[in-house]
């Protein structure tokens, strides 16, 4: 087993997985959604960031050429469109899964069953428009790898790194220097003082949903550098994303980092044991994750409970 590469391989995964997890958390720790159309944020962000892509390519060939501005310009469109398209699937889960039921009662358990019901209608929209063949999407960080300190790592796998620390870092900021990042933590820390306070759940929901929609597609054009872009591709992201969060506490922010970077090291180790491999992948780290939250059952980082009472 290569240690360098499991390093390596394990901090991509944990970036990506972060992503999801983050994404989750920040739903239901402000808003009490658990959100099941996830999923289908990150396969509509894909795809957007592949028409996008495609549509696109002879006209930066024509510009740029194969040159580092072409490669930058097609970078920069297929993560402006997945941000994009994910927003937009936040937006929709808004209208259809929060403003009709987010006042009636067992709010978390319908609001469950609207976003399951509209992740399955979408995998279905997905097919009959695009068909079950996947898509690749261009190499954004270009293709090779460097070795530093005899460290050796692929371009894609060094740029979803550095991309996600960059992305994370600006909603952690917006999240503690903005208003509505204001309004959004005093949601997560206390709803009904933040309400008492006059601060609008209805209104607050809207940047919440489409904030996690954008790392939904930002995750999915990230993960797409190693896999394909299918209709259900993002069925695995979300239950790794959904558990992640669990690990990490439901509403803790750093938890959720925590439960990212755990997970996404546990699978590279298991993945590069020889007599293990990606077979034993889901077993261990769901054993793992069992474990866990049976010694803590508030996950590694949940206290919010204890907060809000």
């Amino acid at each position: 087993m290569d240690l360098s590469v499991t390093l390596v391989h394990g901090l991509s995964l944990a970036a990506i997985y972060g992503l999801m997890a983050i994404g989750i958390s920040l739903l239901w720790s402000s808003i009490g959604m658990i959100n099941m159309a996830h999923g289908a944020s990150f396969a509509v962000a894909g795809y957007a960031a592949w028409a996008a892509s495609e549509a696109a390519k002879p006209l930066f060939l024509a510009a740029f050429g194969k040159t580092i501005a072409g490669t930058a310009a097609m970078a920069g469109l297929t993560l402006g469109t997945g941000a994009l398209a994910g927003a937009m699937m936040g937006a929709l889960i808004y209208l259809l899964a929060f403003l009709p039921i987010h006042d009636k009662p067992n709010f978390p358990v319908r609001s469950l069953i609207v976003t399951l019901a509209l992740n399955l209608a979408t995998v279905q929209v997905l097919l009959w428009w695009f068909g079950p063949r996947q898509k690749n999407l261009p190499k954004i960080f270009g293709t090779g790898k460097v070795e530093v300190l005899g460290i050796s790592a692929r371009y894609d796998q060094i740029g979803t790194i550095a991309a996600t620390f960059l992305i994370l870092g600006l909603v952690l900021l917006w999240l503690r220097v903005s208003r509505k990042g204001l309004e959004i933590r005093a949601m997560m820390q206390n709803p009904e003082g933040a309400v008492l306070s006059g601060i609008s759940v209805r209104w607050t929901a809207l940047p919440v949903t489409m904030l996690t929609g954008a790392l939904a597609g930002l995750a999915a054009i990230l993960l797409s550098q190693t896999i394909f872009v299918s209709p259900t591709s993002g069925a695995m992201p979300l239950i790794k994303g959904l558990t992640i969060a669990l690990l990490g506490g439901l509403g803790s922010v750093p938890g959720a980092v925590l439960g990212a970077i755990i997970i996404g090291f546990l699978e590279a180790v298991i993945g590069a044991i020889p007599f293990l491999g990606q077979r034993y992948v889901l077993f261990g780290t769901f054993l793992f994750i069992i474990v866990v939250l049976i010694l803590r059952p508030r996950g590694l980082g949940g206290l919010l409970d204890e907060a809000r009472k």
